[in-house]
Order: structure tokens, then sequence, then C-alpha cells
């Protein structure tokens, strides 16, 4: 399943909030996994460079991934802002996945109805622990894009 109509489907999220006043990072968790809202396909690698782009390169504008991912969870236009710090390209069989980071944009956790989501929750970075190892290094990448 891609992310939805309209949106790439080689593209991967990593959703997380952070806490305005005591800085507190906490990733959103979509089915036991980091990426929404599809798994990564076997053999997937991140490709030399990590999240930093080629000179040069065209990068993935990320407007109708992130209008796509409010959709799907049922939350607000306006409610997820792009980092720009980030943005991995991975390699796989099937060509190329960009993974893009997003904040929610709420001043609090946002409340996302289980009805519509299904089973998520917000973690810490050490909760993310028992991920495979593509996504506990996309999670480091991301977390460092995320402190600056």
């Amino acid at each position: 399943m891609s992310i939805s109509a309209g949106a790439p489907a080689a593209v991967r999220l990593i959703l997380y909030h952070q806490q305005s006043s005591s800085a507190r990072t906490r990733f959103l968790r979509l089915r036991g996994g980091l990426l929404a809202f599809d798994a990564l396909p076997e053999g997937a690698h991140l490709l030399e460079g990590g999240t930093t782009p080629v000179a040069g390169t065209v990068r993935l504008h990320p407007a109708a991934a992130l209008r796509s991912a409010e959709q799907r969870l049922g939350i607000a236009d306006g409610s997820l802002r792009a980092n720009s710090e980030f943005n991995a390209l991975l390699q796989t069989e099937a060509g190329e996945i960009t993974v893009l980071l997003a904040a929610f944009t709420t001043l609090d956790l946002p409340r996302l109805d289980p009805a519509i989501v299904g089973d998520v929750r917000f973690v810490a970075l050490t909760e993310l622990r028992d991920l495979p190892p593509l996504e506990l290094a996309l999670a480091r990448l991301a977390y460092e894009a995320i402190l600056g």
C-alpha cells in the first residue's frame, strides 16, 4: 500500500513530536515500525551519504506526502511540517525510496483516532531498539537532524 493517490509511492515518512517547552522528542510508531505508512522491502539499504543530498540533484518536495499523511491520520491540514535537514535515499530492487522527516505542529501530542490509524503510539528513541538495523539507522539520522 502506498501513501495514497497524489503522493509518490516511493516515499516513507518518519513522524515525530517535539515538546516545545522541554524538547522531549517522541516518534510515531505505526504497526510496530517507524516508517509511515509501509514497511521497507527486503534488501533495502541506505545510499552512500545518508541524508546528505548530492550537489545538483533534485530533491522531492514534501508537500504532497505531508498532505496525504495528514489525511491518512485523520488530522487537520498543516498539522505536519517537514524537517528540511533530513532527506534519506534508500535503494531497493524495485528502485529508490525517499524517506522524509516531519514533525507534528501541535503543542501537545496529537490524539490520533485508533479507528482511523489503528495501532499507533508515540515512543522515545530508546524504545525503538527492536527495529531492524536499517530503521534504527534512519531513526539515529532523524534524531541527529532534529537536534540540529
